[in-house]
């Protein structure tokens, strides 16, 4: 079934959408499944005041993400909404570390949280693409213009005085031999900045779409800080015998960006903890609880199969029913996007079968068309901007064929579990 996913958008009032009772000053955050957990006096205040400084005004949608908010002790920091949906997706603290601040709007107006790797930053007019709409700020500049300045032609800083790193941070020749021994290697180029990525380094850029949120190289690899690294516009990578990480640029950056690191007290809001986000159990008994690592669905269609991944761990593997001719599901590279607990898709089709009108679509249903409908579908997740989604389907068991107008069908439990474990922001790859 499909339907057009609403375009809702919060108020000004709802800058920090997690704690609006907060806001209001009520004292209390809502809470997933209806329950609400006190918040502290100094807390109420501490937001408030937050609030009220921020020279910009946020507007922040409504998608479907959590309403719980989480503390993190380790760090003193909460976090809680897209921002915290979006720290889930890409691996919290196992690939971006620690929340170290709050929530804030920075001087080009985003809505931003600083990370121990990195600056999550919301960017709204990412929101209605198939795109992340949670990306890196690009802290990386600032941090190299404190130690290099322009080079010569020979290699030197401009300002003076030799380098001996020089020929890893000038652009690659992109006719040159070098470059055409990357790309020979199975390396890539980005003529943008004129460095490369290979290797280890470039299997991590890829897993965990570094295109979004590292950006682009602004070195080759380079030997400091005891190891082999490479810096990126949004943060900086480490390669080494143990394997491929982010290194603490956001940390090391947080005084220079003038972040406020102060910790704030935990008061009543649940310590941060996956199992936070998982009302039911995995129906998979042989799926992999406790896993880290960014997350990830696949959908194969020759195989009516959906696997979920974080990191290189299946944690669920099941049956589906992806869309029959002439609503073939559309084939790519997505995100959870949109989320509501239930929704009643409702639509048109052509005397062919073909959808041809959806619920929330601007213009009229074509005269001559044939109406459908389900009531109640839970646990809806769009990914795409064709108003398919992955939900349950509780008027069929004939999972492993094709059976819906685009969308994938769910077994009811597997839809459940995903819709908690799965955050805006997950990946999602449909193939063949």
């Amino acid at each position: 079934m499909r339907a057009r996913p609403k375009n809702r958008w919060w108020g000004r009032g709802c800058v920090i959408l997690a704690l609006t009772g907060v806001m209001l000053g009520t004292g209390e955050s809502p809470m997933r499944g209806g329950a609400r957990a006190t918040i502290e006096r100094p807390v109420v205040q501490a937001a408030q005041d937050a609030v009220e400084n921020q020279a910009a005004a946020v507007d922040l949608p409504s998608l479907g993400q959590t309403d719980l908010a989480v503390y993190v002790p380790a760090t003193g920091h909460t976090v809680w909404g897209t921002l915290l949906d979006y720290w889930r997706a890409t691996g919290a603290t196992a690939v971006y570390g620690n929340p170290i601040s709050e929530a804030f709007v920075d001087e080009e107006g985003y809505w931003s949280q600083a990370f121990e790797n990195g600056v999550f930053r919301f960017i709204p007019e990412e929101v209605w693409t198939v795109d992340p709409f949670v990306r890196l700020r690009p802290i990386a500049h600032r941090a190299l213009s404190q130690r290099l300045d322009t080079f010569r032609a020979d290699g030197r800083r401009g300002g003076g005085g030799g380098d001996p790193r020089g020929q890893s941070w000038r652009p690659l020749n992109a006719r040159g031999q070098t470059v055409q021994r990357v790309i020979d290697s199975g390396g890539r180029f980005v003529e943008a900045t004129g460095h490369a990525i290979q290797g280890e380094a470039l299997s991590w850029y890829d897993l965990h779409e570094g295109q979004y949120y590292l950006g682009n190289p602004l070195s080759e690899p380079v030997r400091e800080r005891g190891t082999t690294v490479q810096w990126f516009e949004g943060g900086l990578l480490q390669s080494d015998d143990a394997g491929t990480a982010l290194l603490s640029l956001a940390r090391e950056m947080a005084p220079t960006l003038g972040i406020d690191t102060t910790p704030v007290e935990q008061a009543g809001i649940p310590t941060f903890d996956e199992k936070l986000f998982q009302t039911v159990v995995n129906p998979d008994s042989d799926g992999v609880a406790n896993a880290t690592g960014v997350k990830r669905i696949e959908v194969d269609i020759s195989r009516q199969q959906l696997r979920a991944f974080q990191g290189d761990t299946v944690v669920l593997t099941s049956l589906v029913s992806t869309g029959i001719d002439p609503n073939g599901t559309e084939q790519g590279r997505f995100h959870v996007r949109y989320k509501e607990l239930t929704e009643d898709m409702r639509g048109f089709t052509d005397t062919t079968g073909e959808v041809v009108w959806v619920t929330g679509d601007e213009t009229p249903p074509p005269a001559g068309s044939i109406p459908y409908g389900v009531p109640d579908v839970p646990n809806v997740m769009y990914f795409n901007l064709e108003a398919e989604a992955l939900h349950g389907a509780y008027w069929h068991n004939n999972f492993g064929q094709k059976m819906s107008h685009g969308c994938v069908n769910l077994p009811v439990d597997v839809a459940a579990f995903l819709y908690g474990w799965a955050p805006l922001g997950t990946q999602v790859w449909v193939h063949a």
